[in-house]
């Protein structure tokens, strides 16, 4: 047997415990954005919140990141999908509108948590705290940048249960979206495992995200 190492399972934990919140924070933008278009459906099931419980999916929240904190380094995973219901929308709003604007709020919540890490990084660097504590705010700041960029990432790949599927089968003509969703629908999981256990879903999402993670380090350096 392994002997215990305390600190990677720091680590593991801190990555864990940051992907929760980022999910959660997920979840809680898209239920938000289908309340302010007039549908109340996630926000009355107690999905407008950071408490990971509502959110949590046994396979994106728990197996997927669990077997890449064994793996290493945990950096993506889903939860629940938060329920709306199109048809509450208010009269102004339409179909591709409510749709599209629910589902890329997911992304862009992410994205926009990455930049109140680096917000919070920035402070850091410029205020007199004793080192290991600096050190390991770094750590936690630095891994809150690179997991939610990596998650605005990975969820626009059009992949059901991903975010990016809905955007772009309400992007394309009805028709055209509505074949998307029939194949999509049907195998969408299987080849996300598939991404994922073979290693490729590194090779996409990587390299999109060293390069957006590195600009938003330059613009709080």
């Amino acid at each position: 047997m392994p002997d215990f190492d305390a600190q990677n399972f720091a680590l593991g934990l801190t990555n864990y415990l940051v992907l929760l919140f980022s999910l959660s924070f997920h979840e809680s933008a898209h239920a938000w954005m289908a309340l302010r278009l007039g549908d109340d459906t996630a926000a009355s099931l107690g999905r407008i919140t950071l408490n990971p419980g509502p959110h949590i999916d046994p396979f994106g929240t728990v197996l997927m990141p669990l077997l890449q904190i064994f793996g290493g380094f945990p950096v993506i995973g889903w939860a629940k999908p938060t329920p709306y219901d199109p048809g509450r929308f208010r009269r102004d709003v339409s179909m591709r509108r409510g749709h599209i604007s629910v589902a890329s709020v997911g992304p862009l919540s992410n994205l926009l948590l990455a930049f109140v890490f680096a917000v919070i990084f920035a402070v850091i660097l410029r205020i007199d705290v004793p080192p290991d504590m600096k050190n390991g705010l770094y750590s936690v700041m630095s891994i809150g940048i690179a997991m939610n960029v990596a998650l605005a990432v990975f969820n626009m790949l059009p992949v059901p249960p991903l975010d990016g599927s809905h955007i772009l089968s309400w992007a394309l003509p009805r028709a055209l979206g509505e074949k998307f969703d029939h194949v999509a629908e049907n195998y969408g999981t299987m080849i996300l495992w598939i991404l994922f256990l073979s290693g490729v879903l590194g090779y996409l999402i990587g390299p999109i995200q060293r390069v957006v993670t590195l600009f938003i380090f330059r613009l709080i350096s």
